[in-house]
């Protein structure tokens, strides 16, 4: 008598995958994508695909600009807190605040959320703050991806990418060739909200070398945990500068993201030319004061690394440049002129009394 086969029984549930909890978080999710719809939005959550309408946003004749980025260890903080509320923005800003120095509106987003295991309630928080990302920005949440991959995170951690499309009108994108950056342009600084989401390898080795504790209140603002004040999302400065655009003393942006003031303020200049920026005329919010006395951290590399309280520049002509200031700070904006664009051969930033801006002397 042949033996029967023995069946296991075995289910995706019993493997890792429980594909009743992403249906559930995707319900969830169906009206926080629909709160951030604009004009050119077509259809709602669950195609295969998610369709949007330049035309019906405005648009003549667009070019699109896409941009994709993610958090990076930032996540660490949030594990190790349990914060997670807050890190959708920091995804919709690493994106969107791409697409404007280009002189591109932000059109849509897209996320990637990859997990060992779905917690629905920790995707959710995720989501939310995503959603709020893309209502600062003025962009629509049209999709998106959820994986679950048991066995390739570590219990409790998850990935996230996000993705974002802008466009603008054929011939407007920046730089400009009747707008070109020249050596006497003003560098104008728009003020961070804190160390936004770059250098957070060397924020958490600084926190570890220190002896800190996530939950204690934060040395540089008694008010907050230091895990909560090291979360502080990433400030989206896209209306601001959408607004600034119109004005024709405006010549371009540059967005101070991993590399710092030293490698980004380049990549909006033309061969030939650098910056000159005067630490005097600004002054960074105080974690990086923490931050560089706490890991004995010298200032140009707190340069190279951190925004150093300056998140985005905007590059103007001097006569206009008050303009530009003005139109900044009526939009919410705590901008200022900071230096000036100098001709040099290696394209180099240099930064006076930087120290001056991080909190004095080291």
């Amino acid at each position: 008598m042949r033996a029967r086969r023995r069946t296991l029984g075995l289910s995706y549930k019993d493997a890792g995958v429980d594909i009743a909890a992403g249906n559930a978080l995707v319900e969830t999710i169906k009206p926080l994508a629909a709160s951030t719809q604009r004009a050119g939005s077509v259809d709602g959550l669950g195609g295969f695909g998610a369709l949007f309408d330049p035309k019906a946003a405005g648009f003549k004749d667009p070019i699109l600009v896409a941009a994709t980025d993610g958090v990076g260890t930032k996540l660490k903080l949030a594990f190790e807190t349990g914060r997670f509320d807050t890190l959708g923005i920091d995804l919709v800003a690493m994106c969107v605040n791409d697409l404007v120095v280009q002189g591109a509106e932000p059109l849509f987003f897209l996320d990637y959320f990859a997990t060992g295991g779905l917690d629905p309630e920790v995707a959710a928080a995720v989501v939310s703050g995503i959603a709020d990302g893309c209502k600062q920005a003025g962009c629509a949440l049209i999709g998106g991806e959820t994986a679950e991959m048991p066995g390739l995170y570590a219990s409790g951690e998850f990935d996230l990418a996000g993705f974002s499309v802008g466009a603008m009108e054929r011939g407007t994108a920046f730089p400009r060739p009747d707008r070109p950056v020249e050596a006497g342009d003003l560098v104008i600084g728009l003020a961070s909200s804190g160390v936004h989401s770059n250098g957070y390898s060397l924020v958490r080795k600084i926190v570890e070398h220190a002896g800190s504790n996530l939950a204690d209140p934060a040395p540089f603002d008694g008010e907050q945990e230091l895990g909560a004040a090291l979360l502080t999302p990433t400030r989206i400065y896209v209306r601001a500068c959408l607004a600034a655009v119109a004005l024709p003393a405006l010549k371009g942006f540059a967005h101070i993201t991993g590399g710092g003031l030293l490698e980004n303020i380049p990549r909006a200049l033309p061969a030939g030319l650098g910056a000159a920026l005067d630490g005097t005329r600004w002054t960074a919010p105080p974690v990086f004061d923490w931050l560089r006395q706490a890991g004995g951290v010298d200032d140009m590399e707190m340069a190279r690394t951190f925004n150093c309280g300056i998140g985005m520049i905007a590059l103007s002509q001097a006569d206009g440049a008050d303009d530009i200031v003005n139109g900044l700070n009526a939009a919410g904006e705590d901008a200022r002129i900071i230096g000036e664009i100098t001709s040099s051969t290696d394209a180099a930033v240099e930064i006076s009394d930087l120290s001056a801006a991080l909190g004095g002397a080291a």
